[in-house]
């Protein structure tokens, strides 16, 4: 469980700012519950998903998603991270393989969301924001993510839990210029 609490280069909940938003959101009086529904619907609703709101802006760091108030799945599935985190709640990264489209003429994307420990188990949060057709609900029962896998696209859940996020998108985003060249890397032959 070690792991599932440390403060990393991308979850990086020592960053001023992450820790100023921490002072915000919580308080000592909250239940483990209680802070991470806070913190998933900080995230969800006042954190929109590059795409939505059509910004030239790519982050990956936590930090850089709070300071710009906006990042794709990944980012903003580590900034949940780095909130939980900060609290002693584990939090780790899971991810899906989906369409890019409503069929498969665009290609596939690795989705990512959280895997959250609480209450001596692990449930599953997807804060990349809700549109029309993605409607992501907190839930300590049952899985209610922006997106739910159709075999018939041979869209599916990746199995496990991961401590830290994934390094090769991590670095992606880390190199985009702009949302374009996050564009790219999904499209048929890339």
């Amino acid at each position: 469980m070690k792991e599932f609490l440390e403060s990393t280069y991308y979850v990086d909940y020592t960053a001023p700012n992450i820790s100023q938003k921490v002072k915000e959101l919580f308080t000592e009086d909250m239940t483990d519950i209680e802070k991470a529904e806070m913190a998933f619907y900080f995230v969800r609703d006042e954190i929109p998903h590059s795409f939505d709101c059509d910004t030239s802006i790519v982050t990956a760091k936590a930090s850089e998603v709070l300071k710009h108030k906006t990042g794709i799945c990944h980012a903003k599935s580590n900034l949940l991270a780095a909130l939980l985190r900060s609290q002693g709640i584990p939090t780790g990264f899971r991810y899906q393989h989906l369409t890019l489209a409503d069929d498969d003429s665009l290609g596939y994307c690795l989705h990512c969301y959280n895997a959250v420990f609480l209450e001596g188990k692990w449930i599953e949060l997807d804060a990349r924001g809700n549109k029309e057709g993605v409607n992501a609900q907190f839930s300590l029962t049952e899985r209610k993510l922006a997106f739910m896998p159709r075999e018939e696209y041979e869209e599916y859940f990746i199995e496990g839990i991961f401590t830290k996020p994934d390094e090769e998108t991590m670095k992606r985003l880390e190199s985009a210029k702009n949302l374009g060249d996050v564009i790219c890397w999904n499209e048929p032959g890339q």
